[in-house]
């Protein structure tokens, strides 16, 4: 029996059992070690120690094991561990989403300051440049040097002289544009002379006070016996020495209404201007009683007393195209 209460190993590998030449346990000399224990004893104290110690190695290298339990059978309860795993992994994701959310806001913040920059240097280019312009707009404009030859004095301004006035901006040329002429286009066939003077009769006649139906007996008139051409006499060569645009030989008949003198129409001067023709003409119509209500035929044979006194009336369409060229019906 050891010290600490065990037996010793009552039979060993190298003891012949049955030898007569061994020595019975009673008899064998008590052999010690130098600490007084036996030697069974010793070796079975440092076996414990031995196994006490990689008891103790395995419970810190697998921290789940129960020291009471060297096989492992005692563990951490299976929720316990889970548990322990789920806060691991709740705090491994709470830290990965705190770098997240830490690198987008650093991006965020580099973000904003780039813009920022970028912002000023546009406001500090603007700048430049209207302070460039302003500057080109208020400066003022370059002198040209003095000319060699002239005199210091006569370059050197005068303290006292005022300031000369700026150049005035080139006026812009306008085109000046010709004339609008107000004589309507010639019509129902006359030439711009024929329309000149019926111009004058339509003038006349309303410078009188005459009534549109007036207008119109006296161009028809006139077409019927000049075709409305100012026509002198070839049988009155006096006529010939006034502005005429043709020669008739019907006695000494003259101008637009084929007036005669010798009838007291007028001197031959006289008749041959347009005008004074055709206030003679109105004159004598305005002395027929109840013109306005006659045929045009014989209000103007009224006053001519042809021997064609129907032809009148033939021109009396054309009349009112003319007189309503001139003087509009409204």
């Amino acid at each position: 029996m050891c010290d600490d209460g065990t037996l010793g190993d009552q039979q060993r590998p190298n003891t012949a059992v049955g030898r007569s030449d061994v020595t019975p346990s009673s008899e064998r000399p008590a052999t010690t070690t130098t600490d007084g224990t036996r030697p069974e004893c010793h070796r079975s104290s440092s076996l414990d120690s031995t196994r006490t110690r990689s008891r103790r190695l395995r419970n810190l290298l697998s921290p789940g094991r129960s020291g009471s339990d060297p096989t492992g059978a005692e563990k951490t309860p299976p929720a316990r561990r889970r548990g322990r795993v789920a806060v691991a992994l709740a705090a491994s994701v709470t830290c990965c989403l705190g770098l997240t959310a830490l690198a987008q806001a650093r991006q965020e913040t580099a973000a904003s300051d780039r813009a920022a920059a970028a912002a000023g240097a546009d406001l500090a280019r603007r700048a430049a440049a209207e302070t460039a312009s302003r500057s080109r707009d208020r400066a003022p404009a370059p002198t040209p040097p003095p000319s060699p030859s002239a005199s210091p004095s006569a370059a050197a301004p005068s303290p006292t002289a005022a300031p000369s006035a700026p150049a005035a901006a080139p006026k812009r040329a306008v085109r000046a544009r010709p004339a609008r002429s107000a004589d309507p286009a010639p019509v129902v066939g006359l030439t711009r002379a024929q329309m000149a003077n019926a111009k004058v009769i339509v003038q006349t006649g309303r410078e009188m006070g005459v009534p549109r139906r007036g207008l119109l007996i006296a161009v028809a008139t006139a077409m019927q016996e000049s075709n409305l051409y100012n026509v002198a006499s070839g049988v009155l060569p006096e006529s010939q020495n006034y502005p005429h645009q043709g020669v008739g030989w019907d006695h000494d008949s003259v101008g637009l209404f084929q007036q005669r003198t010798s009838s007291g129409w007028g001197e031959v001067g006289q008749l041959m201007d347009p005008a004074f023709a055709t206030r003679q003409f109105l004159n004598a119509l305005a002395d027929i009683p109840g013109w306005q209500q006659l045929p045009l035929a014989v209000a103007a044979q009224a006053v001519q007393i042809s021997a064609y006194p129907d032809l009148y009336a033939q021109h009396e369409w054309r009349a009112a195209e003319v007189v309503g060229a001139f003087f509009p019906v409204g």
